[in-house]
């Protein structure tokens, strides 16, 4: 037989493309369009009803960046149009980007009750089959950030946006959907795309071919509405084989990953969630088998408070299970670098919340974007009762593939929790023939394992999954040549991959993302505020309750309940990592300067009902003694002790060049560097020979891709030393403190940096401060220890990881930047060093051949860099960082309180 398979595809494609595809509505009428351009930020409903319309032409441009258009629609259905499957269609201006990034729209009906929202792939609302229509259309001008790359855009923040409309209204139609051409479409669409997936010598790829050739022999292509139901015939039995026994089982959940900000604000994602669960719950009303799966309780308390009536239908399908709540966190938040206690309140919050609301418990975490998982998670999770874990991101590691997809993932305390990759490589599926051969063709735990894990639908900006997906779902049930893909909730999959694989391998510590290091650095006040907010969260329950207890003074509970959730949020993976645009993190900046003021109000408050003066009141968990203001404190832990000056161990003397406390030694050069860091206790010089400490290095930095959140290797081979100092200078004397200020200057921007001793500490401080204005750039400050280690200690949360500082394997040498709490440590039998920051999480370190033998460890902490996409703002970043000469010590950022 002549091989003429190309030719068949290139037939059977094009039919599909240019006729069958096209004919899908039999009939349309136009709507008569009338528009209202809100002057300034979204409005309720309510004031879109009142409003005063204008007429409004399809092809009319519409929709300055960021602004919302009402248009309110009429028309009247043909009266030989009844009793058929009538639809309002819009296209609001679409382009071929990815739904969620660009217009999208919530349909209302004449009285105001939300029906559906409209996306580019998702653009019908169902209505009557016969009278009059009348619709809102809450339309949303979102711009498509990435639409040209990763380059410098206006468009990420408002004020400079500019007001040229993006869009044009390019459809406003009521149609007639045509079932079994729609069916047909779809028929063909999943045999021709498992067809292109199975190999050339099975026998099935060829039987399904032909059953396509006479699919499209049979259709006329003039009249395709007339013959599509012959053409479905032809396909019923290549449609109706059944998959193998031992095919691979897919378990799909419908799914819409939507980010609570990123390149839109978060008053934006108030709305997109409003869309989507509006969607979604139509979809479940007309598919029984249908199941969603949403996280992020934050979502749901927005759409609770902006849109009840979506609200309640989610409570319905919750009630029916057909939307299932997941991941028991209030947001899916990055999985670094929020502290511990902040980690546990996600999943307090987030499942509290879901109990309260609809009485279910949570045991799945739920992270498929964040950018990488602490090695403390796995406690954390399961102390809060979860019994699984999900994520997908890991499939985007740039050098090293994890070898599993079903495993236990094991804790720094042992303990384990299961665990579970989807090898699809995606959380936003649709269930093409390419996305379900890869899933079976990576799955790693084959031999072993027999199900994986599929989250359906459009996601990252809304959208979720969409009446095709549900027919192609049922299409693939059971299948030849496919997998099976059994829509079911993610708890199903669960119990029975955990039932099949008992003995899945382990994998021991962090989850390691080889990709979006910079997200460690990036937007370095959002580093700041997370950590000042977190600390004096601490601070404000623990005086409060302090308070309370010997006072009786009511505690603030409603208070530090909504500043939690504020901060909560505020831990997305695209607020606190600082991949979001501009406008979130100016808005970021606003709330976090806020919540301080609040909780530092909130103690103050306390400690003056405590009725204490004149003293110095200690929230950390250890005793202290220290400089206080002008006087040297000793107090208690978690405690109080009056200001009363103690004689320090020895004073402080400063010379221009150096700072001794009896304890430490720290000597400057002329340049303002360190050339010696004494521990005087033991005579030990913490730097490496021949080397300067605290030494500013400035490199390029242009990744491939991904700017604010990625840092490539190769960024090393590009580096300034900033050795020249403008000014050095003696703030303070002593005897209680030392001050050495040094100034530099670089490009468009300037540092100082405060070198501190204070009497009877063994630490040395470095204060720093960076008016920053470059771009595309890393600073990074350099410490060369005297210390022979294979590894460092990097705190985390609830404890500390080890991290080798060879390279001696690939997983190791993708590690070239990575992150830490509050404390790094290099150290050798009997001795160490650490550097403990304020607000800095980036650093690495690395090994160098020290003279006559063995190594020395290099630590470098990552200060603050200068991406322009999605954010090409420049902002002024503030770091500080305090770098002890000797033991790593846990100390917290502040100082004692006093009250005077």
């Amino acid at each position: 037989m002549h091989d003429n398979r190309r030719i068949v595809e290139e037939r059977i494609a094009r039919a599909l493309r240019e006729r069958i595809q096209p004919a899908r509505y039999a009939a349309a009428v136009p709507l008569r369009v009338e528009a209202w351009p809100v002057p300034g930020e979204p409005v309720p409903v309510a004031d879109a009803l009142a409003a005063g319309y204008t007429p409004f032409t399809v092809g009319d441009a519409w929709g300055p960046p960021w602004s919302t258009t009402w248009f309110r629609v009429h028309g009247t259905v043909p009266p030989a149009w009844a009793g058929r499957r009538v639809e309002a269609v819009f296209d609001l201006g679409f382009g071929p980007g990815w739904p969620g990034n660009q217009a999208e729209a919530l349909v209302y009906d004449h009285s105001g009750h939300p029906l559906k929202g409209v996306a580019p792939r998702n653009q019908y609302v169902p209505v009557p089959s016969e009278g009059e229509v009348q619709l809102l259309v809450e339309a949303a001008a979102n711009p498509d950030i990435l639409a040209n790359g990763f380059l410098p855009t206006p468009l990420g923040d408002l004020a400079t946006a500019g007001d040229a409309p993006l869009y044009r209204l390019l459809r406003a139609d009521l149609a007639v959907l045509d079932e079994e051409v729609w069916h047909l479409t779809l028929d063909i669409e999943v045999l021709g795309e498992l067809m292109l997936e199975l190999s050339t010598g099975e026998p099935r790829r060829h039987e399904i071919l032909r059953a396509l050739e006479r699919a499209i022999d049979v259709l006329d292509l003039r009249d395709v509405a007339g013959t599509a139901v012959r053409a479905r015939k032809e396909l019923s039995d290549a449609l109706s084989r059944p998959a193998h026994r031992s095919a691979h089982i897919l378990s799909a959940t419908g799914h819409s990953h939507i980010d609570s900000a990123w390149l839109w604000p978060l008053r934006e994602t108030i709305r997109k969630s409003s869309r989507t669960f509006a969607s979604v719950t139509a979809l479940a009303a007309e598919y029984p088998e249908f199941v969603f799966a949403a996280s992020q309780a934050q979502q749901y308390a927005w759409v609770k408070e902006h849109q009840p009536e979506v609200y309640a239908r989610i409570a319905a399908a919750v009630e029916s299970g057909q939307w299932v709540p997941v991941g028991g966190m209030w947001v899916e938040s990055d999985a670094n670098l929020p502290g511990g206690e902040a980690l546990a309140r996600q999943l307090v919050h987030g499942k509290r919340f879901f109990l309260d609301e609809f009485g279910v418990e949570c045991e799945e975490v739920w992270l498929p974007d964040s950018f990488g998982y602490t090695a403390a998670f796995p406690q954390i999770a399961r102390l809060a009762g979860m019994r699984w874990f999900l994520t997908q991101k890991l499939s985007w590691n740039q050098t090293n593939q994890l070898p599993h997809h079903t495993f236990w993932w094991e804790g720094i305390d042992g303990t384990r929790v299961f665990t579970h990759f989807p090898p699809i490589d995606t959380y936003v599926a649709e269930f093409s023939g390419k996305e379900l051969a890869h899933a079976v063709a990576n799955y790693a735990e084959k031999g072993r394992g027999t199900r994986s894990l599929v989250p359906f639908g459009y996601g990252d900006g809304g959208g979720g999954p969409t009446r095709e997906m549900m027919e192609r779902a049922r299409r693939l049930r059971d299948l030849e040549g496919s997998p099976k893909v059994v829509v079911e909730r993610p708890s199903d999959f669960f119990r029975a991959a955990e039932a099949e694989y008992p003995d899945a391998p382990v994998w021991s510590g962090e989850l390691y993302l080889e990709l979006h290091r910079a997200t460690y650095t990036t937007q370095a006040h959002m580093k700041a505020g997370n950590r000042r907010c977190e600390h004096l969260l601490r601070e404000a329950e623990l005086w409060a309750a302090t308070a309370t207890v010997h006072t009786g003074r009511p505690y603030p509970y409603d208070d530090l309940d909504r500043l939690w959730k504020i901060v909560l949020l505020h831990q997305f993976h695209d607020i606190l990592p600082g991949s979001s645009i501009a406008w979130v993190h100016h808005e970021a900046e606003r709330t976090y300067a806020r919540v301080i003021a609040e909780l530092e109000s909130i103690v103050d408050g306390s400690i003056a009902a405590l009725g204490a003066t004149a003293t110095v009141f200690n929230a950390a968990p250890h005793a202290r003694a220290e400089v206080v203001g002008d006087a040297f404190v000793a107090v208690p832990a978690l405690g109080a002790a009056p200001l009363t000056p103690a004689e320090p161990p020895a004073p402080v003397t400063v010379t221009p060049r150096g700072l001794d406390n009896g304890l430490v030694r720290v000597e400057i050069d002329d340049d303002g560097l360190f050339t010696s860091v004494r521990d005087l206790a033991t005579g030990r010089e913490a730097l490496a020979p021949g080397t300067r400490g605290n030494l500013l290095q400035l490199h390029a930095d242009l990744p491939n891709k991904w700017d604010a959140w990625d840092i490539d290797e190769h960024y090393r081979r590009q580096r300034v030393d900033l050795t020249a100092a403008d000014a050095i200078t003696v703030v303070s004397a002593g005897p209680l403190v030392g001050e050495i200020r040094v100034e530099r200057s670089f490009g468009s921007s300037r540092v100082s940096q405060t070198i501190q001793v204070r009497a009877g500490s063994r630490r040395v401080d470095v204060l720093t401060e960076v008016d920053w204005h470059e771009t595309e750039k890393i600073l990074k400050a350099a410490f060369p220890l005297d210390v022979h280690a294979d590894r460092v200690a990097s705190e985390i949360q609830f404890g500390h990881v080890y991290r080798p500082t060879h390279t001696n394997t690939g997983w190791e040498a993708a590690r070239f930047e990575v992150w830490a709490h509050r404390w790094v440590h290099a150290g050798e039998p009997g001795y160490g060093v650490a550097l403990v920051t304020d607000s800095t999480y980036g650093h690495d370190a690395s090994r160098n051949t020290r003279e006559g033998g063995g190594t020395t460890t290099t630590v470098r902490l990552s200060l603050v860099r200068a991406p322009r996409s999605p954010t090409r703002t420049r902002t002024r970043g503030t770091t500080a960082s305090r770098t002890p000469s000797c033991r790593a010590r846990r100390w917290p950022t502040r100082w004692p309180r006093a009250t005077r």
